[in-house]
């Protein structure tokens, strides 16, 4: 607890009711499998995350206090044996009661042509703002998780993307050479998953990650908390790399 003291310049945060977070990990499937340690770990994160992030409701959307809690909880399971520093660098979660419409555009550079069309999202990451979030999504998430899909986790594993300022599919590593084989190693997945994609197969991974790099790397993110069996068997050097950024060796499950 004292990290999260110094980080609150000498005030803990408030205690999370014990009735109200047991009652969200028993919404949470397969958080009650978590060891002791990670418990402790994720509650003490989610009380700095309720302390210092605002979670504002969009468009109507009702908020209990159990629902607060979950995003909040949900937010912080990426990052539970990596660190609340790991979520430094934004301040607002905000959660509409279902998927919401925005507006895109894209200057074709050759023709000058504006493109405008909408998209319908479940969730979106500003670079530099807030994460936005769809309450059903998130519910759904919790209560009854689609292998190879959740929503906060892909959102989260963007905001980590950003943390070195570049989102390119690449989190802040510890080292140069592990970066350089995260690289090699992402990119060769990458380019299978393209060509299966190009001729017409059925991949065994969401084909969306074939978008980009940073949405590939929030894709398999997606799969190592949901189906990390089908991720080990599909691109097994892309799961170790992932097993090793989000379970760094000495932290206890």
């Amino acid at each position: 607890m004292k990290w999260l003291i110094r980080w609150l310049g000498g005030r803990p945060p408030a205690p999370i009711d014990s009735a109200l977070w047991h009652a969200q990990v028993s919404r949470i499937d397969g958080a009650e499998a978590l060891s002791p340690p990670g418990m402790r770990r994720w509650r003490e994160l989610t009380a700095r995350f309720l302390s210092d992030k605002a979670i504002t409701p969009a468009a109507g959307c009702g908020l209990s206090d159990g629902d607060r809690l979950l995003v909040a909880m949900l937010c912080c399971a990426p990052v539970r044996d990596l660190g609340y520093e790991w979520l430094r660098g934004w301040h607002e979660v905000i959660v509409y009661p279902g998927s919401f419409g925005v507006r895109r555009q894209h200057l074709d550079e050759d023709s000058g042509v504006l493109h405008e069309w909408d998209d319908e999202l479940a969730g979106e990451c500003w670079e530099q703002g807030p994460v936005i979030l769809s309450l059903e999504d998130c519910v759904q998430a919790a209560e009854a998780p689609e292998p190879g899909y959740q929503v906060v986790v892909h959102e989260i594993a963007h905001k980590l993307d950003l943390l070195d300022g570049r989102l390119d599919g690449v989190p802040p590593l510890p080292d140069a050479g592990w970066r350089r084989r995260w690289i090699a190693d992402f990119q060769h997945a990458f380019d299978a998953l393209q060509r299966e994609v190009d001729v017409g197969r059925e991949p065994r991974i969401d084909p969306y990650a074939c978008e980009s790099p940073d949405e590939f790397y929030a894709v398999v993110s997606e799969y190592h908390f949901t189906d990390p069996e089908l991720l080990a068997e599909a691109m097994p050097e892309v799961a170790e790399h992932l097993a090793r950024f989000y379970h760094p060796p000495g932290t206890d499950s």
